[in-house]
């Protein structure tokens, strides 16, 4: 099995950064898309970004077009979401996921593996 462990989740205000990290452990990720989704208190989990396995496909959701760079690290192992211009909205739990395929996937049921999920919070 492939675990995945998200950090780097906080308290952040409303126009500012912050940077999440997934590491993988288990099988290797360098055939698998990575996704990051969130969950808002009330709501269901949501899309928010996904990379191809190479690293050369990325997809958004709308309303992080332009704020969010989803990346791969130079590990095959680690993959990372760069939060800029925060807004209250975008309070929630974020999880990374994964899948083994080649391409780029945005529902939620395509993911095989989840991490626990890490805390983001912002602040107005």
């Amino acid at each position: 099995q492939v675990r995945l462990v998200e950090s780097g989740g906080g308290l952040v205000q409303a126009g500012g950064s912050l940077r999440l990290s997934c590491a993988a452990s288990g099988r290797t990720v360098s055939q698998y898309a990575m996704g990051w989704f969130r969950q808002a208190p009330g709501k269901e989990r949501e899309f928010v970004a996904v990379i191809s396995r190479s690293g050369g496909t990325t997809s958004y959701a709308e309303f992080v077009k332009g704020r969010f760079i989803i990346s791969r690290g130079n590990a095959e192992n680690t993959a990372y979401l760069q939060m800029n211009s925060v807004k209250p909205e975008d309070t929630a739990v974020y999880y990374c996921a994964a899948v083994n395929g080649g391409g780029v996937y945005t529902e939620s049921s395509r993911y095989d593996y989840w991490g626990q999920g890490t805390q983001v919070t912002v602040s107005s």
